[in-house]
Formats: structure tokens, sequence, C-alpha cells
């Protein structure tokens, strides 16, 4: 390898259901990809750290950092931002709980708070107020104490699970 260049890895990625592959260098940062690479610049940049969540997305269902995670480290992943929660210009339930329980604040932690309270009521959707707040202390919102956040994804959660009775015929 020549000292001037540096070595490029081929990743791919499926993000909010479309397949792509990117040529990165191995330092190159997942959010980094999300933003520069596929345009997808609804996830922010925060601390950098990892402190802060506001680069939070889901890889194969589970929250990360994005901001702390090599893309090279994802390859072949199910990556989910916040731009793949609407269906068109249908709102998810949390976009919709987060807008009607005023869950915006100035709207900079809104999308690590939504993929975060994505996870948490995916993998359950009896999640209560004490679970909410819990699973949500990993990302800072800097407006707020978090009530009215905890109010939207607890929102969100009950008419996701009424949605889906009504889909199966199950009772909520």
């Amino acid at each position: 390898m020549d000292r001037g260049t540096v070595d490029k890895h081929d990743v791919t990625l499926t993000v909010n259901g479309r397949t792509s592959t990117v040529s990165v260098e191995p330092r190159k940062l997942l959010v980094d990809v999300l933003r520069e690479e596929l345009g997808l610049t609804g996830t922010h940049v925060g601390c950098e750290h990892g402190v802060c969540g506001t680069c939070t997305v889901l890889r194969d269902g589970e929250s990360i950092r994005s901001c702390t995670t090599f893309a090279v480290q994802v390859d072949g992943a199910e990556i989910r931002t916040v731009e793949g929660l609407a269906k068109g210009a249908e709102l998810h339930p949390l976009q919709d709980g987060f807008w009607d329980k005023q869950g915006l604040q100035c709207g900079y932690c809104t999308p690590g708070m939504l993929m975060r309270a994505c996870e948490i009521v995916e993998r359950n959707p009896d999640v209560t107020h004490d679970e909410v707040r819990e699973g949500i202390a990993s990302n800072l919102c800097r407006c707020t104490g978090y009530q009215f956040i905890t109010e939207a994804v607890c929102a969100a959660a009950a008419r996701m699970k009424a949605d889906s009775a009504e889909t199966t015929g199950a009772q909520a």
C-alpha cells in the first residue's frame, strides 16, 4: 500500500429496506456514512462520544450509537433510521405521539429518542411509564425532564397495541 492512499472496504447495508454498497475507509463512522454517503441526514451528530444518543439508530432491531460504530462493523446489517419510521405521508405512531404530546421539544434529540423508543415498544408493547423512563435514560434531552417524551412513547405503545389487535382480531 502506498503511504498516501488509504485502503477502502466495500460495506453493504440495508438501510430502511434499501440495500446499498459503499466504499469506505475503515475509520469511517456509521453516522457519517448515513449522512454523507446515503443522504440520510435525520440521524443527528451530537457529542460524538456515544453519550447523548442523538445518533441512535437500530441495527438488526437493537439500538446502537452510530457515532461510535464504524461502518465496517455493520457490514451486512439491517439499519433503521428515523427516515424509515413513516410510511410515506403517514407518520409512525411514535412520531404522532411525539407530535400530540409535545415530545418534540427543540427537536435535536428527537431522531435518537424515536429510534430508542422504537426498540422499547417493539420489544414490549405493554411498556409502563417507568420502563420508558428507564429505557430512554440513555438518551439526553436538554429541554425537559422527559415527561412529554415518556407520555408520547406510552401513547404510541397503546396505539400500536390497539392497531395490532385490530389487525389480528385479538383484544388489546
